[in-house]
């Protein structure tokens, strides 16, 4: 599998505090990849990273085997790359076709994006009974699938997702997680899948990235994640005693301070 996304060996400062420390990541093309840790641990930044809203200090950002390093946010949208944000943000007085609309700001062709709209309207039916209706009066499963349905109006190769069951109810955390699929698996699209729930995000996922205070300290299959003890007591935060004979290869590190802008990382 080619790789879609690529970062490596980067590094990302907020003033003097070293957020991310030398991360090296892949998304394929159609992959759904996992990004998991704890609050402050540098899950956010690395999605700003990638969507071009803070600047690497060292290391590189490649999408479709193009340097994206310095592009502008605009830039990466028209490239491909879409953002469904943490708690959905949709637009709360506008109408949910507006919000879709919203989605193809940097399209100039009418006739596609009136096309996309329509298919978005038969993918979440849901929206297309509530066209006309204003997007803050909507369910929280409602808003984020009209947040899914935004982000695939800029026709993306790639997604990524900030924590897109929060504060959700465990029923709709399902549709959610199903719908997440259905759209790689339909359109092909690629996710990055940021979250804190790591079964959850693991349950859908081929592989994940664990990160600690801004460093990626575990990678691999979803299964070889799920299934190793050691790895879920130290990083997934399961319940249990760890192995007595064995302490986990990387150990955990004191939480570091947050920054403005990745207090939810």
């Amino acid at each position: 599998m080619s790789a879609l996304l690529e970062l490596d060996d980067v590094h990302v400062y907020y003033g003097p505090f070293h957020a991310l420390r030398g991360n090296t990541l892949t998304v394929g093309e159609g992959e759904i990849v996992s990004l998991l840790g704890g609050n402050a641990s540098g899950k956010s930044t690395t999605m700003k990273t990638i969507l071009g809203l803070v600047k690497p200090r060292g290391g590189s950002v490649r999408f479709d085997g193009r340097d994206v390093t310095h592009a502008s946010t605009r830039q990466r949208v028209v490239a491909g790359i879409a953002s469904v944000p943490e708690a959905r943000r949709v637009f709360p007085q506008m109408t949910v076709d507006e919000n879709l609309l919203a989605g193809a700001f940097t399209r100039k062709d009418r006739a596609g994006i009136q096309e996309d709209l329509e298919r978005i309207r038969e993918h979440f039916p849901r929206l297309a009974e509530r066209r006309r209706q204003e997007a803050g009066t909507l369910s929280g499963g409602e808003q984020q699938m009209l947040a899914f349905g935004r982000a695939l109006m800029s026709r993306p190769r790639l997604i990524c997702m900030d924590e897109p069951t929060m504060g959700l109810s465990p029923k709709l955390v399902d549709q959610v997680l199903d719908e997440i699929a259905r759209i790689n698996a339909e359109l092909g699209v690629a996710v990055l899948l940021v979250e804190q729930q790591a079964e959850l995000a693991l349950s859908i996922a081929s592989r994940g990235y664990v990160l600690a205070s801004g460093e990626i300290v575990l990678q691999g299959g979803s299964r070889e994640l799920l299934d190793d003890p050691e790895i879920q007591v130290a990083y997934l935060g399961k319940a249990g005693d760890a192995p007595a004979s064995t302490t986990p290869a990387t150990p955990t590190t004191p939480a570091t301070p947050t920054t403005e802008g990745d207090t939810t990382a």
